[in-house]
């Protein structure tokens, strides 16, 4: 994808955190059968344990500081969405830090932004083996 801001713009804040939601999921499956995980309900309970709200708002955390304006306006964006129901293994602080990754991860990989995707994604998991 290579979608011009105007046209990443115009998504809403919930349809970014839709398709951040598979990147952000593709990238820890990645991670997971790069790092030689052997079998697959290993791997289902491994990404389960990654993508599930608090650990996203957990690891969020750890790039707020290298975002850029723009980044940290889409990462605003999903964060204050208004989401109509919140599971009960989060908090809606923790469910709401989880969209804005989501909706940044979104907007990143629309705009062909792979490489700040994946630096991203290797500063959120530094420290996590």
């Amino acid at each position: 994808m290579n979608l011009p801001k105007a046209r990443i713009d115009a998504i809403s804040n919930l349809g970014l955190a839709h398709i951040g939601d598979g990147v952000y999921e593709l990238l820890c499956r990645a991670r997971l059968c790069a790092k030689g995980e052997t079998t697959v309900g290993q791997l289902h309970r491994d990404t389960i344990a990654l993508v599930k709200a608090p650990t996203q708002a957990r690891l969020s955390e750890k790039i707020l500081p290298l975002l850029t304006a723009e980044e940290l306006a889409y990462f605003r964006r999903g964060k204050n969405a208004h989401v109509h129901a919140v599971p009960k293994s989060a908090t809606p602080q923790e469910y709401a830090k989880a969209t804005g990754l989501e909706a940044l991860f979104g907007a990143l990989y629309l705009a062909g932004q792979t490489q700040r995707l994946n630096e991203l994604f290797h500063a959120m998991m530094e420290g996590e083996d």
